[in-house]
């Protein structure tokens, strides 16, 4: 059991410390930085979904005046490592997908950079491609493992014979879309190669982790670490897509050392992130439950079809949350992935759990319909006393408390239970339900140092905020870990100049960052004690928490929403969405409620609008720019509410808190979806939920 702090500064809800900065627009984002005479590059992409280049004219573009130079396949430098295809910047004449980069132009201006770059001529010898993800491919296989190092398949019981013996069965197939992150900064870095003696690599870059971006850059170029620095104060988001470089990195450090001594800006286009920072796979998903007459599952199975690319295997973990949320004796998982001719997917927030709870949730409603139980307590029904999948008992499991208070806040009693009753206007009215959980995370790579110089302590640690509150949110557990105010404490991070830290993933990071602070702290006040000398300076690490071999650690949620669809038109609205966690000790309620809210609205944007349009003629998505990929804003939604039970839990790490950046995404869009059918009485099964889906169906 962790020692807990005692709660001083954590729980106030403190301003954002960052938010001045932001307002007045004096923070300074990694495109921005300020270098000398700095010149910019634009990537060159294929305009095939497959096959080779055969030449590339240069010319043309190098006549320019202000053109540096271009680079492409046949005059980059050879990479060290180029074991991480996705990373392999023209190492190769293979074109794997549309999109790809096959050059980059290096000028003196954005605008000549990227017309140099419009003027390369490339030749090509086109191969047939396939881009298409469908459960009937013959071709579907088993990942050794899906993200990050969970079994492909578990299978517990007899699932077939459960499912044939149950008494009322639900088995539906369901769909999520392809999404992309698309955070409001886009992928940016600003490069600069100083080649003197073995040359030294400062990347101003815009990530979720610089000392995991440090660790890849160093490798793939066969550096020293020490001869990387990244440097990232502020992130204008991220949303997964900035956990893990992508190939715009190496670019600009490629492109760099093309020039040396000359600093050299690269940011993608909107249209280019669509092509080359990751995305959300598609998922077709196979649902089948099993209960008997009063609602306890007998039978749990899920089967998930996705896609990767050919060149690197991402599996996202769909069916994972599944194993372990309800009971039910008899459980089936599977995973298998289509490898197509497409760019590479990767992390987005909440990657499994997200798209993984959609077919789940919505299947829990059609079993609760089936059984004429209402939904809510169908799932209380189902919960589970130890956790169905390692038998371990959870650290703490308050699902059935969201549920009830959530219920209690939303005014769900009194609920008419049947689908399409009620007419408001000539508005079709329902509400909805689905559950929420996301796991408890600490990595054990993190080290952070306290010194105190003229009255005032320095927290130093390279982690990395994405808007999520980490230049908040550390100073107030550095400084209940000292005992001493808040405002008395500074903190220092985004820069492998300080102490190694974990990425700013898997809503790990307050966790993990703040756990190696509270050690830090701890170690300076044993030996120093409460009247430290200026320079007295020491450092504290972070390693497993071993409580992970005893407990099942996870933050659990419940989402409910109102839903109202035009009868005539199929318009839908949303006039209220409201969210109620669990999720351990809340460091700051202000920049807490940010993050639940914030979740939910992309749940809500998944759910009504998001769809990545991949044209299988060409292989590209179409809609990509924030033109035509719609996203939800204010006027999508009327009253969102995030609200959270008091949960103490003594085993997750010293602070008592859980991760909170992803659990609110998580269910939202099951409950939008079971909240459409409880107002029309149709069942979309296949997001975006549009109105095309409706419009047929309903009530004449």
């Amino acid at each position: 059991m962790t020692e807990l702090l005692e709660p001083r500064a954590i729980g106030q809800a403190l301003v954002r410390r960052d938010g001045t900065d932001k307002v007045r627009g004096t923070a300074v984002y990694a495109y921005e930085t300020p270098v000398l005479e700095p010149l910019y590059c634009h990537p060159v992409q294929a305009t095939i979904a497959r096959g080779r280049v055969t030449a590339v004219d240069t010319t043309d573009a190098e006549t320019l005046d202000g053109v540096a130079t271009v680079l492409t396949p046949h005059t980059a430098e050879r990479l060290a490592s180029t074991e991480d295809a996705e990373l392999a910047a023209l190492q190769t004449d293979e074109v794997a997908f549309r999109g790809q980069v096959i050059g980059v132009a290096i000028a003196e201006t954005s605008e000549l950079a990227r017309q140099a770059a419009d003027l390369v001529r490339v030749t090509y010898e086109e191969a047939e491609h396939d881009v298409t993800l469908s459960a009937d491919r013959d071709d579907l296989y088993a990942p050794e493992k899906v993200n990050p190092a969970f079994p492909t398949d578990t299978d517990d019981g007899d699932v077939d014979a459960a499912l044939a013996a149950a008494a009322v069965t639900v088995e539906q197939t369901y769909s999520t879309a392809m999404y992309h992150n698309n955070p409001l900064e886009p992928h940016a870095t600003t490069a600069l190669w100083d080649g003197s003696g073995r040359g030294f690599l400062t990347l101003w870059d815009s990530t979720q982790g610089v000392h995991p971006a440090r660790s890849t850059v160093a490798e793939v170029f066969g550096f020293d670490e020490e001869q990387v620095r990244v440097i990232c104060p502020y992130v204008g988001g991220g949303f997964g897509s900035k956990g893990t470089p992508h190939v715009h990195v190496v670019l600009a450090a490629m492109a760099a050392r093309a020039v040396p001594g000359r600093p050299v800006k690269l940011a993608l286009t909107r249209q280019q992130m669509f092509s080359l920072a990751g995305y959300r796979t598609p998922t077709i998903q196979r649902m089948r439950l099993g209960a008997d007459r009063e609602g306890r599952l007998q039978a749990i199975a899920l089967d998930v079809v996705e896609q990767t690319s050919r060149i690197k295997e991402f599996a996202e973990q769909t069916a994972v949350p599944t194993r372990m949320m309800y009971a039910a004796p008899n459980r089936r998982t599977t995973h298998r992935l289509a490898a197509l001719d497409v760019p590479v997917p990767s992390w987005m927030r909440a990657p499994g759990e997200c798209p993984g709870m959609f077919g789940p949730e919505v299947a829990m409603d059609e079993l609760a319909e089936a059984l004429g139980i209402d939904p809510i307590e169908l799932r209380i029904r189902n919960e589970p006393e130890l956790d169905p999948e390692s038998g371990k008992p959870f650290s703490s499991r308050n699902l059935v408390a969201c549920l009830r208070e959530g219920a209690r806040r939303f005014g769900w009693d009194g609920r008419d239970p049947r689908p399409g009753v009620r007419n408001e206007g000539g508005w079709l009215v329902g509400t909805g339900v689905a559950s929420s959980v996301y796991p408890t995370y600490r990595q054990a790579t993190s080290t952070a140092t306290i010194r105190y110089e003229a009255g005032r302590y320095t927290a130093a640690i390279g982690a990395a905020d994405l808007g999520t509150g980490a230049w908040t949110v550390l100073p107030q557990i550095t400084a209940d870990a000292l005992g001493v105010p808040s405002e008395d404490v500074d903190v220092l991070i985004g820069d492998t100049n300080h102490p190694v830290a974990s990425v700013a993933g898997g809503s790990s990071g307050t966790a993990t960052w703040g756990s190696a602070l509270v050690e830090a702290a701890r170690a300076f006040r044993d030996k120093f004690g409460t009247d430290p000398d200026d320079g007295d300076e020491i450092a504290g690490s972070v390693g497993k928490n071993e409580a992970t071999e005893t407990y099942t650690m996870a933050a659990f949620g419940a989402q409910f929403v109102e839903v109202r669809v035009h009868a005539d038109t199929g318009e839908l609205r949303v006039p209220r969405l409201l969210g109620v966690f669990a999720a351990g000790r809340i460091i700051n309620p202000r920049t807490a409620r940010s993050q639940f809210i914030g979740g939910m609205t992309m749940g809500l944007s998944m759910a009504l609008q998001e769809h990545s349009v991949l044209d299988p003629r060409f292989g590209h998505v179409v809609n990509h720019d924030l033109a035509e990929y719609h996203v939800v804003v204010n006027a999508d939604v009327g009253d969102v509410q995030a609200h959270w039970i008091d949960e103490t839990d003594p085993h997750v790490n010293p602070m008592g808190s859980k991760g909170i950046g992803e659990i609110g995404i998580v269910g939202t869009a099951a409950a939008v979806s079971n909240a459409v059918h409880q107002a029309t009485g149709v069942r979309v099964r296949d997001l975006p939920i549009t109105l095309d889906k409706l419009l047929d169906a309903l009530p004449g």
